[in-house]
């Protein structure tokens, strides 16, 4: 078993206990440890400010032209955390509880409840940043529901929340790159770690405008890097977003954890042909208002509005009347499925179902609006007005998008959604300090598993990923970095430096020289079909055996017969993407091994030889409540690695959000 270093003692005190007991880094010494932040999104962003701000010296880096662009601006719906504005009964171990439970007990307790514990500090932190979180009348910041709760906990900024926080680290870092003390390098790309003596020393980095192969060095490296939802071509996630940072850590001997635990949203635009790049996510938030619903009858083609009230099939209220549209994500995308499998789908495809605010506009905003105006006995057409007025304030950006996407106005006509590749909970293995099984070499925000088990609750990516950055790793990387403070700074000439340099080379120029048929594309959407078809939404024993064998033999024809155009000394994204789906070709492989050998359904993970009588995940606690940690082999082995879970306070039982 692997040690994952959690603290000794109660829970709620683990975290206060550790804090008050690590080791520090003098100020006179932090001017002399170089750290570097590869990704420089909230996780990145947050961490990086945060180091500089206490004196170390940062290198970041992302592949975007500024960390303005990171993809954390694409979650829009909120931030949780546990202030129990509301009055509403929350707590830190209410939050505590709803992850642990959301995530279907497979996530470590001690990371969870430090989470929950940080979560307050985090909405504090961004207030006195200017975050422009919504607000009540009486200048109380605002909360509304997201699913997985009974609680409204999530902060939100309308629907831009994840760009309005990353702004406010974005600034934060940027004052200190300023200062000096940090040194950015944009439009670069990490193409390999750099250990010695077992110990991350640095990284090896591509200049994505002049080709450059660079060498840099640092007492320690974190990746905040994402996550791989990308593995499946069409996602959620921008089409830049990829694994090769996690990848190239994994190869080092940095274990993976979890793989086959990726999320599915339930809210996501639906596809509407073979041209797509990728998919465009809608707020969870918009199940606040919005109720989820099919015809009653197979095959209805009427238009939605046509549809009387008891010929609809309210089905998430149906099933599980106690959280109704705000379930798991997980149980929310697989009724979605369903009802589209068993023939009551909408739309051209018939793989969509309705997300309807009609009622609740005019109902619950409508009406209320309308007692505060003084009109009495409104009409239809002043509730909906005044209704509309409400939905706008709060998702105008949203309502927009979708229509500028669909030609189909969202305020008349009810939203097409279905469920689509998201967020990924498995990621690089982290011990409770976030370090990797690699000294040195850290992981943050979604790179790593940590936090969220078999699946992520609405609103906790945000939470996670500034809890990571401005909160953790400022502790726990100080108590690593003391016993390097007789070290030097990092000489890039030593021997590994120039291996690991010389490695990336020749990768980079067999892409060049195969001169094959077929894009890089044309293999990633071969790969997404695999990987969509066979261990998306549901899998089976018998086809995560065939898209294993499918996986490496397309491995195989990627390699002799790819066509890379252009050259290594320019601007080159074929090049980029080259490399990219070349590190999707072996995790593909590694997340079907992972869900073929997890024998149990659990969340996101949804074996179809294991579930209930009436369709919900089956999990079997006596054989899989560990953390699956691979090792990697040479020639694309891999050896399972198996981390304990230990309920010290939560007892896992059957979720039930009946």
């Amino acid at each position: 078993m692997i040690k994952s270093n959690i603290p000794a003692g109660e829970l709620s005190k683990k975290w206060s206990t550790y804090k008050s007991t690590c080791k520090l880094v003098n100020p006179a010494n932090k001017r002399n440890m170089e750290i570097i932040v590869v990704g420089t999104g909230l996780a990145g962003a947050s961490a990086a400010a945060s180091l500089a701000e206490m004196g170390y010296s940062v290198k970041t880096f992302c592949f975007q032209d500024s960390g303005r662009r990171a993809h954390s601006i694409a979650a829009q719906g909120g931030i949780n955390a546990a202030k129990n504005y509301q009055n509403d009964g929350d707590s830190v171990y209410r939050l505590f509880y709803d992850t642990i439970k959301g995530g279907d007990y497979r996530a470590r307790e001690a990371n969870v409840h430090r989470l929950a514990e940080v979560s307050g500090s985090i909405i504090d932190q961004c207030v006195a940043q200017g975050v422009p979180f919504a607000r009540e009348y009486g200048g109380l910041l605002s909360n509304r529901s997201f699913g997985g709760t009974q609680v409204q906990r999530t902060f939100y900024a309308a629907g831009q929340t994840g760009q309005q926080l990353l702004l406010g680290a974005y600034s934060a870092m940027m004052r200190q790159v300023a200062l000096g003390q940090i040194k950015e390098y944009n439009r670069h790309e990490m193409l390999d770690v750099v250990t010695i003596d077992g110990k991350a020393r640095g990284i090896i980095a591509r200049n994505l405008v002049t080709g450059e192969i660079e060498r840099h060095g640092a007492h320690a490296v974190l990746l905040c890097t994402g996550g791989y939802g990308n593995v499946f071509f069409l996602s959620t996630n921008a089409m830049g977003s990829n694994v090769t940072a996690a990848w190239k850590a994994h190869k080092k001997g940095a274990y993976f954890g979890n793989p086959c635990f990726t999320q599915i949203h339930p809210t996501c635009i639906p596809v509407s042909g073979d041209h797509q790049s990728k998919l465009t996510l809608m707020s969870e938030s918009l199940r606040n208002d919005g109720r989820i619903w099919v015809p009653k009858q197979k095959g209805d083609n009427r238009k939605p509005n046509e549809i009387p009230e008891e010929e609809r099939d309210y089905y998430l209220e149906r099933r599980y009347p106690a959280f109704g549209n705000l379930v798991p994500r997980d149980v929310a995308s697989r009724a979605a499925k369903e009802r589209c499998d068993a023939g009551y789908g909408v739309g051209a495809s018939k793989m969509a179902v309705y997300l309807d605010f009609g009622h609740n506009m005019r109902e619950k905003y409508g009406r209320a609006e309308a007692t505060k105006k003084g009109i009495t006995n409104p009409s239809y057409e002043q509730l909906t007005q005044l209704g509309r007025e409400v939905l706008k304030e709060k998702y105008g950006n949203l309502f927009d998008m979708y229509e500028k996407i669909t030609g189909e106005n969202p305020y008349e006509v009810p939203m097409r959604i279905y469920p689509a590749v998201h967020y990924t909970m498995g990621g690089v293995w982290v011990d409770y300090e976030l370090m990797t099984s690699v000294p040195g070499l850290y992981a943050l925000g979604e790179a790593n598993f940590s936090d969220h088990g078999a699946n992520r609750l609405g609103a906790s990516a945000l939470m996670q990923g500034l809890a990571d950055g401005y909160f953790v790793i400022p502790y726990t990387i100080g108590n690593y970095l003391a016993d390097e403070i007789s070290t030097p700074r990092i000489n890039t000439n030593q021997a590994a430096f120039e291996v690991a340099e010389k490695a990336v080379k020749e990768r980079i120029n067999h892409f060049l020289n195969v001169k094959g048929t077929h894009s890089v594309d044309y293999f990633h959407k071969k790969l997404g079909k695999i990987m969509w078809d066979k261990c998306g939404m549901a899998r089976n024993e018998k086809g995560l055996k065939e898209a294993i064998q499918e996986i490496r033999q397309l491995r195989e024809e990627f390699w002799k017969d790819v066509r890379v155009p252009g050259s290594a000394n320019e601007l080159n994204p074929e090049l980029d993407k080259a490399g990219r789906v070349a590190d999707f070709l072996e995790l593909g492989e590694l997340m079907c091994i992972d869900a073929l050998n997890r024998e149990e359904s659990c969340g996101g993970h949804f074996r179809e030889e294991y579930q209930t009588p009436d369709g919900e995940a089956l999990r079997q606690d006596d054989k899989y409540m560990y953390v699956a940690a691979w090792e990697y082999k040479p020639d694309n082995q891999w050896t399972l690695h198996k981390e304990d879970l230990n309920y010290e306070v939560i007892k896992p039982s059957q979720r039930n959000y009946k």
